[in-house]
């Protein structure tokens, strides 16, 4: 698989380690099943990632999920981003979404993604998600 990727936590708690071994001190915890990473490098069963405020640690591959997740615009503090019927402006607006909200990601075209969070499905410019590439396509 390509590396840099995005990938998911798959566990509530998820030690990210110093190094890639389990002989390595735990650095901090993860405590978000769901929360989307970015894995930058890769050794052995281990994985080196990097999360949306840009620290990085080891992490063991079975805790992490290729399914795609995405957060809400987290450099917007607890700002409204718009979540749209429809992949448009002109779309009526189902929900707004705090800056930091973790979204299921069902597809996105490069400009837009499809994202389900909090019983609201919906589209969300692909510029206000952490977890996608920009111009990325994605579709699960």
């Amino acid at each position: 698989l390509p590396v840099p990727r995005f990938v998911s936590l798959k566990a509530q708690r998820v030690n990210v380690r110093k190094g890639p071994s389990s002989e390595h001190d735990v650095a901090w915890v993860f405590t978000q099943k769901g929360l989307p990473v970015e894995i930058i490098a890769e050794f052995e069963l281990w994985r080196r990632v990097r999360d949306s405020e840009g620290a990085e640690g080891w992490v063991y591959h079975s805790m992490l999920s290729g399914r795609r997740t995405a957060l809400v615009a987290p450099w917007k503090g607890h700002s409204a981003v718009p979540i749209y019927a429809q992949g448009s402006k002109d779309a009526s607006v189902v929900a707004l979404a705090k800056g930091g909200v973790i979204g299921d990601v069902d597809k996105c075209d490069g400009q837009w993604c499809e994202i389900e969070t909090g019983g609201y499905h919906g589209y969300v410019e692909q510029t206000m998600l952490w977890g996608v590439y920009p111009g990325e396509q994605v579709s699960n």
